[in-house]
Protein backbone atom coordinates (compact mmCIF):
# COMPACT_ATOMS: atom_id res chain seq x y z
CA UNK A 1 0.00 0.00 0.00
CA UNK A 2 1.27 3.47 -0.88
CA UNK A 3 2.49 5.67 1.97
CA UNK A 4 0.02 8.56 2.15
CA UNK A 5 2.33 10.81 4.15
CA UNK A 6 5.19 10.31 1.68
CA UNK A 7 2.86 11.16 -1.22
CA UNK A 8 1.56 14.24 0.59
CA UNK A 9 5.11 15.41 1.28
CA UNK A 10 6.19 14.80 -2.31
CA UNK A 11 3.29 16.76 -3.79
CA UNK A 12 3.75 19.62 -1.35
CA UNK A 13 7.50 19.99 -1.96
CA UNK A 14 7.88 18.61 -5.49
CA UNK A 15 10.09 21.42 -6.78
CA UNK A 16 8.75 20.89 -10.32
CA UNK A 17 8.24 24.06 -12.36
CA UNK A 18 4.60 24.12 -13.45
CA UNK A 19 4.45 27.79 -14.38
CA UNK A 20 3.90 26.81 -18.03
CA UNK A 21 0.42 25.54 -17.13
CA UNK A 22 -1.16 29.02 -17.16
CA UNK A 23 -0.05 29.86 -20.71
CA UNK A 24 -1.04 26.39 -21.88
CA UNK A 25 -4.47 26.59 -20.23
CA UNK A 26 -5.20 30.07 -21.58
CA UNK A 27 -4.15 29.00 -25.08
CA UNK A 28 -6.51 26.01 -25.01
CA UNK A 29 -9.27 28.17 -23.57
CA UNK A 30 -8.78 30.78 -26.29
CA UNK A 31 -8.96 28.15 -29.07
CA UNK A 32 -11.74 25.65 -28.25
CA UNK A 33 -12.60 22.97 -30.79
CA UNK A 34 -15.80 20.94 -31.00
CA UNK A 35 -16.05 17.17 -30.67
CA UNK A 36 -14.22 15.28 -33.45
CA UNK A 37 -12.56 18.52 -34.64
CA UNK A 38 -9.82 18.84 -31.99
CA UNK A 39 -6.79 18.77 -34.31
CA UNK A 40 -5.09 21.89 -32.93
CA UNK A 41 -5.72 20.89 -29.32
CA UNK A 42 -4.27 17.43 -29.91
CA UNK A 43 -1.22 19.08 -31.47
CA UNK A 44 -0.65 21.23 -28.37
CA UNK A 45 -0.94 18.18 -26.13
CA UNK A 46 1.61 16.30 -28.23
CA UNK A 47 4.02 19.25 -28.02
CA UNK A 48 3.99 19.05 -24.23
CA UNK A 49 4.20 15.26 -24.08
CA UNK A 50 7.33 15.21 -26.24
CA UNK A 51 9.17 16.99 -23.42
CA UNK A 52 8.67 13.93 -21.17
CA UNK A 53 10.30 10.49 -21.13
CA UNK A 54 7.32 8.59 -22.46
CA UNK A 55 6.08 6.60 -25.44
CA UNK A 56 3.26 8.35 -27.33
CA UNK A 57 0.45 6.59 -29.18
CA UNK A 58 -1.71 9.10 -31.03
CA UNK A 59 -4.56 9.35 -33.55
CA UNK A 60 -6.61 6.79 -31.62
CA UNK A 61 -10.26 6.98 -32.64
CA UNK A 62 -9.63 10.37 -34.21
CA UNK A 63 -7.54 12.68 -32.04
CA UNK A 64 -7.12 10.42 -29.00
CA UNK A 65 -3.68 10.19 -27.36
CA UNK A 66 -2.08 7.91 -24.77
CA UNK A 67 1.30 8.67 -23.21
CA UNK A 68 2.96 5.58 -21.70
CA UNK A 69 5.36 6.23 -18.82
CA UNK A 70 7.24 3.00 -18.02
CA UNK A 71 9.16 2.81 -14.76
CA UNK A 72 10.04 -0.77 -13.95
CA UNK A 73 7.87 -3.56 -12.63
CA UNK A 74 4.58 -2.91 -10.91
CA UNK A 75 0.91 -2.19 -11.55
CA UNK A 76 -0.46 -0.01 -14.32
CA UNK A 77 -2.63 3.04 -13.61
CA UNK A 78 -4.50 5.09 -16.23
CA UNK A 79 -5.54 8.71 -15.75
CA UNK A 80 -7.87 10.27 -18.32
CA UNK A 81 -8.63 13.84 -19.40
CA UNK A 82 -11.01 15.01 -22.13
CA UNK A 83 -10.30 18.03 -24.34
CA UNK A 84 -13.23 19.02 -26.59
CA UNK A 85 -15.23 22.25 -26.34
CA UNK A 86 -18.87 23.24 -26.79
CA UNK A 87 -20.93 25.32 -29.28
CA UNK A 88 -21.41 28.09 -26.71
CA UNK A 89 -20.60 31.79 -27.25
CA UNK A 90 -18.38 32.80 -24.32
CA UNK A 91 -19.44 35.64 -22.01
CA UNK A 92 -16.81 35.46 -19.27
CA UNK A 93 -15.16 38.75 -20.24
CA UNK A 94 -11.60 37.52 -19.59
CA UNK A 95 -8.82 38.60 -21.93
CA UNK A 96 -8.26 35.00 -23.06
CA UNK A 97 -11.92 34.36 -23.86
CA UNK A 98 -12.72 32.47 -27.05
CA UNK A 99 -14.16 34.56 -29.86
CA UNK A 100 -15.02 31.84 -32.40
CA UNK A 101 -18.52 31.06 -31.11
CA UNK A 102 -17.21 28.00 -29.28
CA UNK A 103 -16.17 27.66 -25.66
CA UNK A 104 -14.52 25.46 -23.08
CA UNK A 105 -17.67 25.77 -21.01
CA UNK A 106 -17.23 22.42 -19.29
CA UNK A 107 -13.62 22.76 -18.15
CA UNK A 108 -11.98 20.24 -20.46
CA UNK A 109 -9.11 22.69 -21.01
CA UNK A 110 -8.46 22.52 -17.27
CA UNK A 111 -8.69 18.71 -17.26
CA UNK A 112 -6.02 18.56 -19.95
CA UNK A 113 -3.79 21.10 -18.23
CA UNK A 114 -3.91 19.27 -14.89
CA UNK A 115 -3.19 15.86 -16.42
CA UNK A 116 -0.17 17.28 -18.22
CA UNK A 117 0.91 18.77 -14.89
CA UNK A 118 0.60 15.33 -13.29
CA UNK A 119 2.73 13.93 -16.12
CA UNK A 120 5.41 16.50 -15.29
CA UNK A 121 5.34 15.61 -11.59
CA UNK A 122 5.52 11.86 -12.15
CA UNK A 123 8.16 12.13 -14.86
CA UNK A 124 10.37 14.24 -12.57
CA UNK A 125 9.95 11.95 -9.54
CA UNK A 126 10.41 8.46 -10.94
CA UNK A 127 12.19 7.50 -7.73
CA UNK A 128 8.83 7.79 -5.93
CA UNK A 129 6.92 5.20 -7.96
CA UNK A 130 7.22 1.98 -9.90
CA UNK A 131 5.08 0.43 -12.64
CA UNK A 132 3.42 1.99 -15.67
CA UNK A 133 1.48 5.23 -15.84
CA UNK A 134 -0.89 5.83 -18.76
CA UNK A 135 -2.01 9.41 -19.45
CA UNK A 136 -5.03 9.16 -21.76
CA UNK A 137 -6.28 12.29 -23.52
CA UNK A 138 -9.76 11.73 -24.92
CA UNK A 139 -11.53 13.76 -27.60
CA UNK A 140 -15.27 14.06 -28.19
CA UNK A 141 -16.63 13.54 -24.68
CA UNK A 142 -19.44 15.99 -25.39
CA UNK A 143 -20.76 13.81 -28.22
CA UNK A 144 -20.60 10.76 -25.91
CA UNK A 145 -18.62 9.01 -28.65
CA UNK A 146 -14.96 9.82 -27.86
CA UNK A 147 -14.27 6.87 -25.55
CA UNK A 148 -16.21 4.50 -27.82
CA UNK A 149 -14.25 5.63 -30.89
CA UNK A 150 -10.94 5.11 -29.10
CA UNK A 151 -12.03 1.63 -28.01
CA UNK A 152 -13.24 0.71 -31.50
CA UNK A 153 -9.85 1.83 -32.87
CA UNK A 154 -8.11 -0.96 -30.93
CA UNK A 155 -7.22 1.08 -27.85
CA UNK A 156 -7.08 -2.01 -25.64
CA UNK A 157 -4.48 -3.71 -27.85
CA UNK A 158 -2.39 -0.60 -28.54
CA UNK A 159 -1.55 0.28 -24.93
CA UNK A 160 -0.93 -1.79 -21.78
CA UNK A 161 -3.93 -2.97 -19.81
CA UNK A 162 -4.43 -0.81 -16.69
CA UNK A 163 -5.23 -2.23 -13.28
CA UNK A 164 -7.21 0.91 -12.42
CA UNK A 165 -8.70 3.78 -14.44
CA UNK A 166 -8.90 7.26 -12.92
CA UNK A 167 -10.57 10.50 -13.95
CA UNK A 168 -11.70 13.87 -12.64
CA UNK A 169 -13.99 16.74 -13.61
CA UNK A 170 -14.15 20.36 -12.47
CA UNK A 171 -17.51 21.28 -10.98
CA UNK A 172 -19.18 24.10 -9.06
CA UNK A 173 -17.99 24.17 -5.48
CA UNK A 174 -15.30 25.84 -3.39
CA UNK A 175 -12.29 26.23 -5.66
CA UNK A 176 -9.59 23.71 -4.82
CA UNK A 177 -11.80 21.29 -2.90
CA UNK A 178 -11.40 17.67 -3.99
CA UNK A 179 -14.85 16.08 -3.93
CA UNK A 180 -15.02 12.27 -3.87
CA UNK A 181 -17.44 9.50 -2.97
CA UNK A 182 -18.01 5.75 -3.42
CA UNK A 183 -20.78 4.46 -5.66
CA UNK A 184 -22.73 6.56 -8.15
CA UNK A 185 -21.13 9.97 -8.69
CA UNK A 186 -22.55 10.82 -12.13
CA UNK A 187 -25.89 9.82 -13.61
CA UNK A 188 -26.68 7.44 -16.42
CA UNK A 189 -28.68 8.89 -19.28
CA UNK A 190 -30.70 8.02 -22.36
CA UNK A 191 -32.47 9.91 -25.09
CA UNK A 192 -35.75 8.64 -26.51
CA UNK A 193 -37.47 9.69 -29.74
CA UNK A 194 -41.22 8.96 -29.76
CA UNK A 195 -43.32 9.28 -32.92
CA UNK A 196 -47.10 9.32 -32.68
CA UNK A 197 -49.43 9.06 -35.68
CA UNK A 198 -52.81 10.59 -36.38
CA UNK A 199 -54.93 11.66 -39.34
CA UNK A 200 -54.39 15.02 -41.01
CA UNK A 201 -57.20 17.48 -41.73
CA UNK A 202 -57.87 21.16 -42.34
CA UNK A 203 -57.57 23.18 -39.15
CA UNK A 204 -61.21 24.20 -39.48
CA UNK A 205 -62.31 20.55 -39.42
CA UNK A 206 -60.74 18.99 -36.31
CA UNK A 207 -63.60 16.48 -36.15
CA UNK A 208 -62.21 14.94 -39.34
CA UNK A 209 -58.75 14.49 -37.84
CA UNK A 210 -57.01 12.41 -35.23
CA UNK A 211 -54.79 15.14 -33.82
CA UNK A 212 -51.25 13.91 -32.98
CA UNK A 213 -50.39 17.25 -31.36
CA UNK A 214 -53.13 16.66 -28.80
CA UNK A 215 -51.85 13.13 -28.22
CA UNK A 216 -48.31 14.47 -27.74
CA UNK A 217 -49.56 17.08 -25.27
CA UNK A 218 -51.31 14.41 -23.20
CA UNK A 219 -48.11 12.37 -23.19
CA UNK A 220 -46.14 15.35 -21.89
CA UNK A 221 -48.59 15.92 -19.04
CA UNK A 222 -48.52 12.25 -18.03
CA UNK A 223 -44.75 11.76 -18.11
CA UNK A 224 -44.14 13.23 -14.67
CA UNK A 225 -46.86 11.03 -13.20
CA UNK A 226 -44.61 8.06 -13.93
CA UNK A 227 -41.81 9.60 -11.87
CA UNK A 228 -44.18 10.91 -9.18
CA UNK A 229 -46.21 7.73 -8.76
CA UNK A 230 -44.04 4.80 -9.90
CA UNK A 231 -40.56 5.80 -8.66
CA UNK A 232 -39.93 5.67 -4.91
CA UNK A 233 -39.40 9.11 -3.35
CA UNK A 234 -35.90 8.17 -2.14
CA UNK A 235 -34.79 7.16 -5.65
CA UNK A 236 -33.73 9.54 -8.41
CA UNK A 237 -35.13 9.70 -11.92
CA UNK A 238 -35.59 12.67 -14.26
CA UNK A 239 -37.54 12.82 -17.54
CA UNK A 240 -37.27 16.04 -19.54
CA UNK A 241 -38.92 16.86 -22.87
CA UNK A 242 -36.18 18.42 -24.98
CA UNK A 243 -38.05 18.60 -28.29
CA UNK A 244 -41.68 18.50 -29.46
CA UNK A 245 -42.42 18.82 -33.17
CA UNK A 246 -45.75 18.65 -35.00
CA UNK A 247 -46.82 20.25 -38.23
CA UNK A 248 -45.39 23.09 -40.30
CA UNK A 249 -48.49 25.00 -41.47
CA UNK A 250 -50.89 27.07 -39.39
CA UNK A 251 -54.11 25.77 -40.99
CA UNK A 252 -53.27 22.07 -41.21
CA UNK A 253 -53.65 19.56 -38.40
CA UNK A 254 -50.59 17.37 -38.99
CA UNK A 255 -50.42 13.63 -39.45
CA UNK A 256 -47.53 12.98 -37.06
CA UNK A 257 -45.87 14.41 -33.96
CA UNK A 258 -42.46 13.70 -32.48
CA UNK A 259 -41.17 14.03 -28.92
CA UNK A 260 -37.52 13.71 -27.90
CA UNK A 261 -36.97 12.96 -24.22
CA UNK A 262 -33.86 12.90 -22.05
CA UNK A 263 -33.58 10.87 -18.86
CA UNK A 264 -31.12 10.76 -15.95
CA UNK A 265 -30.79 8.13 -13.21
CA UNK A 266 -28.40 6.42 -10.79
CA UNK A 267 -29.94 2.93 -10.92
CA UNK A 268 -30.24 1.27 -14.35
CA UNK A 269 -32.88 -1.12 -13.03
CA UNK A 270 -35.16 1.85 -12.30
CA UNK A 271 -34.62 3.11 -15.85
CA UNK A 272 -35.70 -0.26 -17.24
CA UNK A 273 -38.88 -0.15 -15.19
CA UNK A 274 -39.65 3.48 -16.08
CA UNK A 275 -39.19 2.83 -19.81
CA UNK A 276 -41.68 -0.05 -19.67
CA UNK A 277 -44.20 2.23 -17.93
CA UNK A 278 -43.51 5.06 -20.36
CA UNK A 279 -44.12 2.89 -23.42
CA UNK A 280 -47.31 1.50 -21.84
CA UNK A 281 -48.59 5.03 -21.19
CA UNK A 282 -47.75 6.31 -24.68
CA UNK A 283 -49.49 3.35 -26.33
CA UNK A 284 -52.53 3.89 -24.10
CA UNK A 285 -52.76 7.58 -25.05
CA UNK A 286 -52.55 6.71 -28.72
CA UNK A 287 -55.21 4.05 -28.39
CA UNK A 288 -57.45 6.39 -26.38
CA UNK A 289 -57.38 8.90 -29.26
CA UNK A 290 -57.96 6.24 -31.92
CA UNK A 291 -54.52 6.60 -33.53
CA UNK A 292 -54.44 4.55 -36.75
CA UNK A 293 -50.85 3.37 -36.23
CA UNK A 294 -49.00 2.38 -33.03
CA UNK A 295 -46.30 4.76 -31.78
CA UNK A 296 -42.61 4.08 -32.39
CA UNK A 297 -39.77 4.33 -29.87
CA UNK A 298 -36.09 4.96 -30.64
CA UNK A 299 -33.56 4.94 -27.79
CA UNK A 300 -30.18 6.60 -28.41
CA UNK A 301 -27.29 8.56 -26.80
CA UNK A 302 -27.00 6.12 -23.89
CA UNK A 303 -24.59 7.02 -21.10
CA UNK A 304 -23.59 4.68 -18.31
CA UNK A 305 -23.85 5.53 -14.62
CA UNK A 306 -20.40 6.49 -13.31
CA UNK A 307 -20.37 4.14 -10.32
CA UNK A 308 -17.15 4.25 -8.29
CA UNK A 309 -15.60 1.03 -7.05
CA UNK A 310 -15.67 0.84 -3.23
CA UNK A 311 -12.16 -0.57 -2.87
CA UNK A 312 -10.83 2.12 -5.22
CA UNK A 313 -12.59 4.77 -3.13
CA UNK A 314 -10.94 3.53 0.04
CA UNK A 315 -7.52 3.49 -1.63
CA UNK A 316 -7.71 6.93 -3.25
CA UNK A 317 -9.71 8.78 -0.60
CA UNK A 318 -7.12 7.99 2.09
CA UNK A 319 -4.45 9.59 -0.11
CA UNK A 320 -6.68 12.61 -0.86
CA UNK A 321 -7.29 13.10 2.87
CA UNK A 322 -3.54 13.09 3.53
CA UNK A 323 -2.69 15.41 0.63
CA UNK A 324 -5.60 17.88 0.88
CA UNK A 325 -6.65 17.67 4.55
CA UNK A 326 -9.82 19.80 4.93
CA UNK A 327 -10.03 20.30 1.17
CA UNK A 328 -10.79 16.59 0.75
CA UNK A 329 -14.58 16.51 1.02
CA UNK A 330 -17.46 14.19 0.18
CA UNK A 331 -19.06 14.83 -3.20
CA UNK A 332 -22.77 15.02 -3.87
CA UNK A 333 -23.76 12.91 -6.89
CA UNK A 334 -24.08 14.92 -10.08
CA UNK A 335 -27.09 14.60 -12.38
CA UNK A 336 -24.81 15.15 -15.39
CA UNK A 337 -23.35 12.22 -17.33
CA UNK A 338 -19.94 11.13 -18.63
CA UNK A 339 -18.52 8.59 -21.09
CA UNK A 340 -15.41 7.93 -18.96
CA UNK A 341 -16.55 4.56 -17.66
CA UNK A 342 -16.55 2.98 -21.14
CA UNK A 343 -12.75 2.97 -20.89
CA UNK A 344 -12.43 0.75 -17.78
CA UNK A 345 -15.34 -1.37 -18.99
CA UNK A 346 -13.41 -2.11 -22.19
CA UNK A 347 -10.66 -3.72 -20.10
CA UNK A 348 -12.92 -5.06 -17.36
CA UNK A 349 -11.10 -3.16 -14.59
CA UNK A 350 -12.30 -0.97 -11.68
CA UNK A 351 -12.36 2.81 -11.84
CA UNK A 352 -12.54 5.92 -9.70
CA UNK A 353 -13.81 9.37 -10.69
CA UNK A 354 -13.97 12.55 -8.61
CA UNK A 355 -14.66 16.29 -8.84
CA UNK A 356 -12.52 19.38 -8.34
CA UNK A 357 -14.33 22.45 -7.00
CA UNK A 358 -13.72 25.46 -9.22
CA UNK A 359 -16.06 28.31 -8.22
CA UNK A 360 -14.47 31.72 -7.59
CA UNK A 361 -15.26 32.98 -4.08
CA UNK A 362 -17.20 35.98 -5.39
CA UNK A 363 -19.71 33.64 -7.08
CA UNK A 364 -20.09 31.21 -4.18
CA UNK A 365 -23.76 32.11 -3.57
CA UNK A 366 -24.80 31.77 -7.22
CA UNK A 367 -22.11 29.84 -9.08
CA UNK A 368 -22.10 29.55 -12.86
CA UNK A 369 -22.43 25.89 -13.80
CA UNK A 370 -20.91 23.74 -16.50
CA UNK A 371 -22.10 24.53 -20.06
CA UNK A 372 -23.08 28.10 -19.18
CA UNK A 373 -21.47 30.92 -21.15
CA UNK A 374 -20.10 32.43 -17.91
CA UNK A 375 -18.57 29.22 -16.50
CA UNK A 376 -14.89 29.80 -15.70
CA UNK A 377 -12.83 28.13 -12.97
CA UNK A 378 -10.84 30.07 -10.39
CA UNK A 379 -7.51 29.26 -12.03
CA UNK A 380 -4.91 28.97 -9.27
CA UNK A 381 -6.68 26.78 -6.67
CA UNK A 382 -8.35 24.68 -9.37
CA UNK A 383 -5.21 23.91 -11.38
CA UNK A 384 -3.18 23.25 -8.23
CA UNK A 385 -5.69 20.82 -6.74
CA UNK A 386 -6.46 19.18 -10.09
CA UNK A 387 -2.78 18.57 -10.82
CA UNK A 388 -2.00 17.24 -7.36
CA UNK A 389 -5.17 15.12 -7.22
CA UNK A 390 -4.35 13.43 -10.53
CA UNK A 391 -0.80 12.68 -9.42
CA UNK A 392 -1.94 11.60 -5.94
CA UNK A 393 -4.48 9.11 -7.31
CA UNK A 394 -1.90 7.56 -9.62
CA UNK A 395 0.62 7.36 -6.76
CA UNK A 396 -2.02 5.65 -4.62
CA UNK A 397 -1.44 2.65 -6.89
CA UNK A 398 2.13 3.13 -8.12
CA UNK A 399 3.79 4.87 -5.16
CA UNK A 400 6.65 3.13 -3.35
Amino acid sequence: MADSLKIADLLTTSGVDLSWQREFYEDLHRHPELSHEEERTAGRILEKLRAFDCEIVDSIGGHGIVAIFRNGDGPTALMRADFDGLPVAEETGVDFAATNGKMHACGHDMHTTTLLGACALLDAHRDAWTGTFLALFQPAEESSMGAKFMISDSLTSRVPKPDICLGQHIMPGKAGDVQSRPGAIMAGCDSLRIRVFGRSAHASMPHESIDPTYIAAMIVTRLQAIVGREVAPHDFFVISVGELHSGDKNNIIPETAELVLNTRYYKPEIATRVYASLERMVRAECEASGAPTPPTFEYFAHGEVTDNDLAAHETVRSIFDAVFDEQSVTASPSTASEDFCYLPQAWGVPYYFWFIGSTPAEFADNPPVNHQSTFLPDYAPTVQSGTRAAAAAVLAYLGK
